[in-house]
């Protein structure tokens, strides 16, 4: 569905290696319940921190039973798809390996990668449409301590496009963090922030040399959009 920057991460393979890998994709499943959607914004944070919940699992460690999947999931395009699950297809996806995260509206399951074209029935069948929403109260500013994601203001995305863009631009910035800032970070349970700057703020941003994603151009908006860049306080 998307690609963060392939030079992100200075020991990914080079981009026509990591196009004839075999594609993998690490699949996201919000919970989207027709009388209790979540609120957009704790929905991209969520989203974020199951991709981080799922880089930082024991399970992804050498010898893990997850390590495999990782490795050949990020020798080729670190693809995410979000889709969306209610009442019995919710249940049925939780039945399945894998991480679910909870904001304070939002829940979402991260899983170990799967081959492009071969997703378990179970997530198969979930929908990738219908991930439109909205936050119900404005958005206050950050906590200037928290890690920030910020959007580029110039992009219209679907919340599923969204999620899947906050989800690279936390790995990256997981990627280019020390031992030691991860750790932290982790053990605040991911705490950080979505937000959307002025453009002169993006602006700003896209010069400081912090993690940006790139995206591939799958779905939605032009190939080599910048669409988050990932403010870690100690990337600064």
């Amino acid at each position: 569905m998307t690609s963060a920057d392939p030079f992100a991460d200075p020991a990914a393979p080079a981009a026509a290696d990591r196009d004839a890998a075999p594609q993998f994709v690490l699949p996201l499943v919000v919970r989207i319940e027709r009388d209790a959607p979540p609120a957009r914004t704790d929905a991209l944070e969520t989203s974020a921190r199951a991709v981080l919940a799922f880089l930082s699992d024991p399970r992804t460690a050498d010898g893990g039973e997850w390590a495999e999947l990782l490795r050949g999931w990020e020798d080729g395009r670190i693809r995410k798809v979000v889709r969306r699950a209610r009442g019995a297809e919710w249940r049925r996806a939780e039945s399945l390996p894998g991480i679910t995260v909870e904001g304070r509206s939002a829940r979402v399951r991260v899983y170990p990668p799967v081959p492009l074209d071969g997703w378990p029935k179970e997530l198969a069948k979930l929908q990738v449409s219908g991930t439109e929403l909205a936050d119900p109260e404005p958005v206050g500013a950050p906590d200037p301590q928290l890690p920030v994601l910020w959007l580029n203001p110039d992009l219209e995305m679907s919340a599923g496009k969204a999620m899947a863009q906050t989800g690279h631009a936390a790995q990256l910035a997981w990627w280019a963090l020390p031992d030691a800032a991860r750790t932290a970070w982790r053990d605040s349970g991911f705490a950080l922030a979505v937000r959307t700057p002025k453009p002169s703020y993006w602006a700003e941003l896209a010069e400081s040399g912090l993690p940006l994603v790139r995206d591939a151009g799958f779905t939605e908006i032009a190939p080599g959009s910048c669409t988050v860049i990932a403010d870690h306080p100690a990337l600064r």
